[in-house]
């Protein structure tokens, strides 16, 4: 088994298209009515698949938005080359640091419209492309 995407509620799906595609999300495809309501799928541009489906419920309000996500992450290579293009695009974010100490292993964090909280990290040189357990080894 394997997460193939997580269900991000937006209360304004132009607004938030407008987000994602700045942070570099590239649009898949849409489904116009689903009973969830109004789909968008993202992926970022060396990714394969969709990795976030945008969700639009125009009669589910504000009060859909918000329901258990914590933050999700994105992996960059360059932490200074991300954060100078998302500038570029008007995207804030907030100053990197190293859970570590070390000078390639970065973290960062941006806020999209809708409140929701993204992690950017640059890994150290050499580790793995996601987390495993031997990033809790001794």
């Amino acid at each position: 088994m394997r997460t193939l995407h997580f269900g991000l509620r937006v209360t304004n799906p132009e607004r938030s298209l407008a987000f994602y595609t700045a942070v570099g999300y590239e649009v898949v495809g849409s489904v116009p009515a689903t009973p969830l309501g109004r789909l968008t799928m993202l992926k970022l541009p060396g990714d394969e698949f969709v990795s976030i489906e945008l969700v639009h419920d125009p009669d589910g309000g504000e009060t859909a938005v918000g329901t258990g996500l914590s933050h999700f992450v994105i992996k960059v290579e360059s932490m200074a080359a991300t954060l100078t293009e998302l500038a570029a695009r008007g995207i804030d974010t907030g100053a990197p640091g190293s859970p570590d100490g070390s000078d390639d292993f970065l973290t960062t964090w941006l806020t999209d419209p809708d409140g929701n909280r993204i992690e950017l990290v640059q890994w150290p040189t050499g580790h793995p492309e996601g987390m495993s357990a031997a990033d809790w080894s001794d």
